[in-house]
């Protein structure tokens, strides 16, 4: 049952709002007239939850949860199960609390005669542009079952590259963190301690070990700078990349760093040839894939050049010759991309593209993982080293010492 708010005109002429629970909104309409009232207005209300609601609905549902969804939705829409049908199962089945807070919601929505694309647009956090406006060409072509597999497998080979990323760094993140934890250590604990204790003896210092205590001190006395260092870089970042300019530019100088700026470059071209041949093989004009397509980049450079063509697109132009002139995309991207229009199958060509240039990006990210391993072995290897020398040294030359008295 679905809680609708109402605006309505009472036997005394008064506007009156609030409230009423129906199971549709014919229902709750006819309801209200029942009861004397002329209705003026009468919408879906928003749900109010609690705090633990609230929280839950911070949450962001996983892609291996809305594929499952997906998957399973449509295989009911394809036997023939009714829609609202489909709605109750996926809800009684699934998993994640906030996706079946969503679903449950949908339903009501559908229920009430919204469309499944108005109900989905309702929830954005869940719910991408790329995901509505495919259910909105499904229900307008009537193949939402065919439309929410490819779905499905979209968010699969999404999942599949964001998991390679992941994987891949998990190494070189648990060194790192090692690393640091035994710097910390070392610095606000044990050299300390041996600091005092070749105070308290008056050894002279050689100049690696006076260097590393030093460091030790700075580090304990100002041990607030380097968080609030790293907090105020982090917040300035946030702010600058918030403002259009500043968006630009962050990401413009992701493209040209050396050896990230050309994985950045390869992972927005997978992405925006994955969903602009999931678009246009769905059967959405052009113009509004592209649109969507420019939201989901993720880059505001590559954003830029596909808004850019849509307009020159809009023009009657044809899509391969502007992004050909942005800059942004690589002569085998446009060129397959041209060779698409021509034999009208540019989404087998963008789906080859987006072939190749996820295995590229395994490929790189693979690159990056052998580099950044040894050099972080080697940089441990060198603070511990380095650190072991520096506190053995004086030790040495004292029993050095002691055993000319």
């Amino acid at each position: 049952m679905a809680t609708f708010a109402y605006n309505v005109v009472d036997h005394a002429g008064k506007t009156v709002r609030g409230r009423v629970q129906a199971d549709s909104r014919e229902q709750a309409e006819a309801q209200l007239r029942d009861e004397g009232f002329h209705v003026l207005e009468l919408s879906l209300a928003e749900r109010r939850g609690g705090l633990a609601e609230r929280m839950a609905s911070l949450r962001r549902v996983r892609l291996r949860e809305l594929v499952v969804f997906s998957r399973q939705f449509s295989t009911m829409i394809n036997a023939g199960i009714n829609l609202l049908k489909c709605l109750d199962i996926l809800r009684g089945q699934t998993r994640d609390e906030r996706l079946r807070r969503v679903i449950d919601e949908c339903r009501n929505d559908v229920s009430a005669g919204f469309s499944l694309t108005d109900a989905l647009a309702k929830h954005p956090r869940v719910f991408s542009p790329l995901y509505v406006n495919m259910i909105r060409a499904a229900e307008a072509a009537g193949i939402l079952d065919e439309i929410l597999d490819r779905l499905a497998t979209y968010l699969e080979k999404e999942m599949e590259l964001n998991g390679k990323i992941k994987s891949a760094m998990v190494y070189p993140s648990i060194v790192l963190i090692f690393a640091l934890g035994m710097t910390t250590i070392l610095v606000f604990f044990i050299l300390p301690k041996f600091k005092q204790i070749f105070d308290d003896i008056g050894v002279d210092l050689p100049w690696s070990t006076r260097t590393l205590l030093d460091a030790s001190g700075y580090a304990l006395k100002y041990f607030y700078v380097p968080p609030l260092f790293i907090i105020g870089l982090t917040v300035a970042y946030k702010l600058y990349q918030r403002t259009p300019a500043g968006r630009y530019q962050l990401d413009n100088l992701k493209l040209k760093m050396p050896v990230v700026g050309d994985l950045v470059r390869k992972l927005a071209i997978a992405r925006f040839a994955r969903t602009f041949g999931t678009l246009v093989k769905s059967g959405i004009p052009t113009p509004a894939a592209l649109d969507i397509v420019a939201a989901t980049a993720g880059n505001a450079v590559v954003e830029g050049a596909v808004l850019d063509a849509k307009e020159n697109v809009l023009q009657g132009e044809r899509l391969s010759t502007p992004l050909m002139t942005s800059g942004v995309f690589p002569d085998m991207v446009t060129q397959m991309i041209a060779v698409g229009e021509e034999t009208g199958q540019l989404d087998s060509m963008l789906s080859k593209v987006s072939d190749f240039y996820e295995e590229e990006v395994d490929q790189v990210v693979k690159g990056l993982t052998s580099i950044i391993e040894p050099l972080l072995i080697v940089g441990l290897g060198l603070l511990v080293g380095f650190v072991a020398v520096s506190v053995i040294t004086p030790i040495y030359n004292l029993v050095g010492q002691a055993g000319k008295l």
